[in-house]
C-alpha cells in the first residue's frame, strides 16, 4: 500500500502555493507508507531557474560547508558555471546548458551518485523517514511552480532505501509514481537490459518508469505509452505520469489501487484517496470521479 498525490496547476496566480498544497496531500498519505517518500517539482525557480538544465543527485557525500567545492568541481569539468543547493540530501544541480549535457558532467564529478532526476525546471527530492517529516526537511512549503508529483512508500517489492523511493525519474523532465505492484516486472527488465537499458535499482516501478521512459524515446506519446503499459505489464497498479507539460493517470484493467481525480478550471489533481484533495482550493466545485480501468487520462499545460 502507496500513496500518490498529483497537482497541475493551470492558473498562474497558484504557482506560489505549489508546494504548500502538494506538502498538504503528501501529508494527507503518510498512512499508506510512512517509510519513505519523494516528490517532483516542476518550475520552482530557485531549485531549477527557468530555462537551465537541472540535476538532482542522492548519495553524493556533500554536506552544507562543502556545496563551494562541489559547484566549482562540477563548473570544472563542465567548462561552464554551475550552481550547487543542498536541499535536505538531495544535491541540486542547475547550469546554462541543457540537462543531459550537465548530468552527464555530474555523473563523472559524482559516479557512485543516485540520479534522483533531471531535466529543464525539475526537481525530484527523495528520502527515507515519514513524508510530513521529510516535507518539512525539504522546505516544500515555500516551492512554487506549475506542476508537482509525490508519493508515500509502503516498500513489498525492494528494500527501504532513497534509491526504492519514487518518484522514479529516468527519462529528461519525466517522473512516474505507482501504488502497486507489477507481478511480471523481471521478464521486462530483461528485456529492457538486453535492449541497453540500464537500472539502478530491483524495484518493481523502476522497470515501469524505464519502459515508459524507452517507450517516449521511441517518440510515442504519454497516452500510448501508458496503452502499452496496459498491454504488457500483470498486476495490479494506479500510475500517475507526469513531464515537462504533462499530466496522466492509468489504471490496471480491475482498478484494484485506489485513486481519484478532481478538476476545476484553476487545477486537476489526482490522489490515491479524496481526503488529500479535501484542502484544494475550489474543490467544493470542482467536477470528481474514480478514473476507468485501462482509460488513460491525460492534461497538457
Amino acid at each position: 500500500m502507496c500513496g500518490i498525490v498529483g497537482l497541475h496547476l493551470r492558473n498562474p496566480e497558484l504557482h506560489p502555493r505549489l508546494g504548500e498544497l502538494l506538502g498538504q496531500m503528501l501529508g494527507e498519505m503518510q498512512d499508506r507508507g510512512a517509510d519513505s517518500a519523494g516528490i517532483a517539482i516542476y518550475g520552482d525557480p530557485t531549485w531549477s531557474p527557468a530555462g537551465q538544465g537541472c540535476v538532482s543527485l542522492l548519495e553524493t557525500g556533500v554536506g552544507a560547508d562543502e556545496l563551494d567545492v562541489a559547484a566549482e568541481a562540477v563548473s570544472k569539468a563542465l567548462g561552464g558555471e554551475v550552481a550547487a543547493r543542498l536541499v535536505d540530501d538531495t544535491l541540486v544541480l542547475s547550469a546554462d546548458v541543457d540537462s543531459e549535457a550537465l548530468l552527464a558532467t555530474a555523473t563523472t564529478v559524482y559516479p557512485d551518485a543516485l540520479v534522483a532526476g533531471f531535466g529543464a525546471d525539475l526537481t525530484v527530492l527523495k528520502g527515507v523517514g515519514a513524508p510530513r517529516d521529510l516535507v518539512q526537511a525539504w522546505g516544500l512549503s515555500t516551492a512554487s511552480g506549475w506542476q508537482g508529483v509525490g508519493h508515500t512508500r509502503m516498500a513489498t517489492e525492494s528494500a527501504v532505501t532513497a534509491s526504492g523511493a519514487h518518484p522514479f525519474a529516468v527519462g529528461p523532465e519525466q517522473c512516474l509514481v505507482h501504488n502497486g505492484s507489477f507481478s511480471n516486472h523481471a521478464t521486462i527488465r530483461r528485456e529492457l537490459r538486453a535492449e541497453g537499458v540500464s537500472f539502478d535499482s530491483e524495484n518493481d516501478t523502476e522497470v515501469g518508469a524505464r519502459f515508459v521512459a524507452h517507450q517516449l524515446a521511441q517518440g510515442k506519446d504519454v497516452e500510448t505509452a501508458l496503452k502499452e503499459v496496459c498491454a504488457t505489464f500483470d498486476g495490479f497498479y494506479t500510475l500517475l505520469v507526469s513531464n515537462h507539460d504533462s499530466f496522466a493517470v492509468v489504471r490496471d484493467a480491475i482498478a484494484c489501487k485506489p485513486a481519484v481525480i478532481a478538476e476545476t478550471d484553476d487545477w486537476v489533481a489526482m490522489a490515491s484517496e479524496y481526503r488529500a484533495l479535501a484542502h484544494l482550493p475550489g474543490v467544493a466545485e470542482a467536477r470528481i470521479w474514480e478514473p476507468e480501468p485501462e482509460v488513460v487520462y491525460a492534461w497538457t499545460r
